[in-house]
């Protein structure tokens, strides 16, 4: 039983580590539609979903994630990251819309540079 206690110990961390990236990708998504917001850019960038849709498939087959989990995944992501874009792109004033209440700055894991940007990115 011992062995059971050790790999829980292993799926705690290993889920703290992914929430922790899931935090700073949303606050990449933050830094993305304060830009759009800046630069009149749309919200929604259709061939930026396709490419990291296809990314998100790619990289669940490469690890041998469960058939569609790949996929529902990268749905869950975008519905969640779009529409926080939205609401912020679309908020009244000028407010700093790359703090959020208990963010920090992009500089840890998943931080401007790293891939991890939304797919409603635009593209440059």
């Amino acid at each position: 039983m011992e062995d059971l206690g050790v790999l829980r110990l292993r799926l705690d961390e290993l889920d703290d580590r992914i929430v922790g990236l899931l935090g700073a990708r949303f606050e990449v998504c933050r830094e993305i539609a304060a830009i759009k917001r800046t630069h009149g850019l749309a919200m929604m960038q259709p061939d930026r979903v396709t490419e990291v849709r296809s990314r998100y498939l790619r990289r669940g087959s490469e690890v041998g994630l469960p058939p569609g989990f790949a996929n529902d995944l990268f749905e869950l992501l975008i519905a969640a990251t779009c529409a926080m874009e939205d609401e912020l792109m679309s908020a009244a004033g000028a407010q700093d819309i790359t703090s959020a209440p208990g963010s920090s700055a992009a500089s840890g894991p998943g931080a401007s540079g790293s891939g991890a940007a939304s797919g409603c990115e635009a593209q440059p």
